[in-house]
C-alpha cells in the first residue's frame, strides 16, 4: 500500500531564526521517513517470478492432497493458502488436476529412483534388502508423498496411481527373480507373478508402517527379507494344493454352521492330506538344505577368490619390495664407488701436493746454498786449497 507524505512546506522567508531552522529540520526528517516507508512497501510488494509461483502452488497442493485427498481439495483452498486469486492457479496449471499430475509424477520419480539405485547390488538378497530399505526410507522422509500415492481412487486419473507404481517397481524386481529362478531350476516365466507378490507385500507393509512407525526401519526391512528370501529359498518348483483343497467350491450361507462329525472317507482324505503335507514339508526342508549348501559353497568360492586375490596382491607387493631393495642396493653400490673414487682423487691430490712441497723445499735449500756461497767466496777458495 502506497504511503503519501503530506508535509506543510516551511516558507522561504521564515527567517533564519532558531525556531525556523528547527521547523525546517523537523519537516525534512518527516519527509525522509515517509520516503523510506514508501521504499520499504515497494520492496515488500515485489512479485514472485513465474517459476517461484509455480513451485509454491505445487508445494501447497502437495500438502493439501496429502491431508484431504484429491477430491477433498479445492482450487479455492490452494489459492487461499498461496494468497493469490483462483485465476492465478488456472493460469499456471489449468486447475487442481494439473497440480496433482505434477505432484504424482515427482513422487513416483523419486521413489522409482531410490528403488533403481537399490537394485544395482550384485547379490540377489542384497538387492531385496536395499529395495525394502529404499521404500521405507521414502515413506520415512516423504510421508505426504506416500499418502498421496496410496490413494488409488481419485478423479484426476482413470487408472490407479498406486497400482501403476507397484507394476513399475515389480517390473524391475522381475529381472532379479528371473535370474534367481534360472539358477535354481525354477520356471523363469513365473517371475512376473512372484514379483507382484513380493512388491505388493512390501508396499502393504509400508502402508501399515506409515501409521505405526515401529519397529525401526532396518528391523522392518529385515523381517520383510526374512519372509521373502527364505520363502524363495525353499520354493517348490511344482507347487500344488493338497487333496483336501483341490476342487473346493464354497457356497456362502447366512445360517449358522453346525459341526459335523467326519465320516470314514473324510478321515482318510484328511490323513492323506496330512501325509502329503508332511512330504511337502520334507521336500521344503531338503530344498532349504540344498539352498543353504549352495549358499555356503558360493561363500566358500567367494572366500577362495578373495584369498587368491590377497595372495596375488601379497606376491606383487613382495616383488615390488624386492625391486625396491635391488634399486636401493644399486644406489648404495653407486654411492660406495663414488666415495672410493673421491678418496682416490683426494689421495692423488695429497701425493701431488707432497711432491710439490718436496720440490719446493729442495729448490729452497739449493737457493740458500747458492746464496751462502755468494756471500763468503774466500771461505770457498780456502776450502778449495789443499
Amino acid at each position: 500500500m502506497a504511503v503519501r507524505a503530506h508535509i506543510q512546506p516551511v516558507p522561504a522567508d521564515a527567517g533564519d531564526s532558531a525556531p525556523a531552522k528547527a521547523v525546517r529540520k523537523a519537516a525534512e526528517g518527516r519527509e525522509q521517513a515517509m520516503i523510506e516507508v514508501v521504499s520499504d512497501s515497494s520492496r515488500s510488494r515485489k512479485r514472485m517470478t513465474g517459476a517461484e509461483r509455480r513451485e509454491q502452488l505445487i508445494q501447497i497442493g502437495r500438502t493439501l492432497f496429502a491431508e484431504k485427498g484429491f477430491d477433498g481439495t479445492s482450487v479455492e483452498e490452494i489459492a487461499a493458502s498461496a494468497k493469490v486469486s483462483k485465476p492465478v492457479v488456472y493460469e499456471h496449471f489449468g486447475g487442481k488436476e494439473g497440480i496433482y499430475a505434477v505432484v504424482i509424477d515427482r513422487e513416483m520419480q523419486r521413489l522409482l529412483s531410490l528403488v533403481s539405485q537399490a537394485l544395482v547390488a550384485s547379490h540377489a538378497r542384497v538387492k531385496l534388502e536395499r529395495a525394502a530399505l529404499a521404500l521405507l526410507q521414502y515413506i520415512e522422509e516423504s510421508s505426504e508423498g506416500f499418502q498421496i500415492l496410496v490413494r488409488d481412487s481419485h478423479a484426476a486419473s482413470g487408472t490407479g496411481t498406486f497400482a501403476s507404481l507397484i507394476s513399475d517397481i515389480a517390473g524391475q524386481v522381475e529381472d532379479v527373480l528371473a535370474d534367481e529362478f534360472r539358477e535354481r531350476g525354477y520356471d523363469p516365466n513365473l517371475a512376473p507373478m512372484y514379483a507382484q507378490m513380493l512388491v505388493g507385500m512390501t508396499a502393504l507393509t509400508g502402508q501399515w508402517w506409515l501409521e505405526e512407525r515401529r519397529p525401526r526401519r532396518e528391523e522392518v526391512a529385515a523381517h520383510l527379507v526374512n519372509l521373502s528370501w527364505n520363502g524363495l529359498t525353499g520354493l517348490d518348483p511344482n507347487p500344488g494344493l493338497t487333496a483336501a483343497s483341490r476342487g473346493l467350491v464354497l457356497t456362502p450361507t447366512t445360517e449358522p454352521r453346525t459341526a459335523a462329525r467326519p465320516n470314514e472317507r473324510e478321515l482318510k482324505e484328511q490323513e492323506k492330506a496330512r501325509r502329503e503335507h508332511e512330504k511337502l514339508r520334507e521336500r521344503e526342508v531338503k530344498e532349504q538344505e540344498k539352498a543353504r549348501e549352495r549358499e555356503l559353497k558360493e561363500l566358500e568360492r567367494a572366500r577362495e577368490r578373495e584369498l587368491k586375490e590377497q595372495e596375488k596382491v601379497r606376491r606383487e607387493q613382495e616383488k615390488a619390495r624386492e625391486r625396491e631393495l635391488r634399486e636401493q642396493e644399486k644406489v648404495r653400490e653407486r654411492e660406495l664407488k663414488e666415495l672410493e673414487r673421491a678418496r682416490e682423487r683426494e689421495q692423488r691430490e695429497r701425493d701431488k701436493q707432497r711432491e710439490r712441497e718436496e720440490r719446493e723445499e729442495q729448490r729452497s735449500q739449493e737457493a740458500r746454498a747458492r746464496a751462502k756461497a755468494a756471500e763468503d767466496p774466500a771461505d770457498t777458495e780456502v776450502d778449495r786449497v789443499p
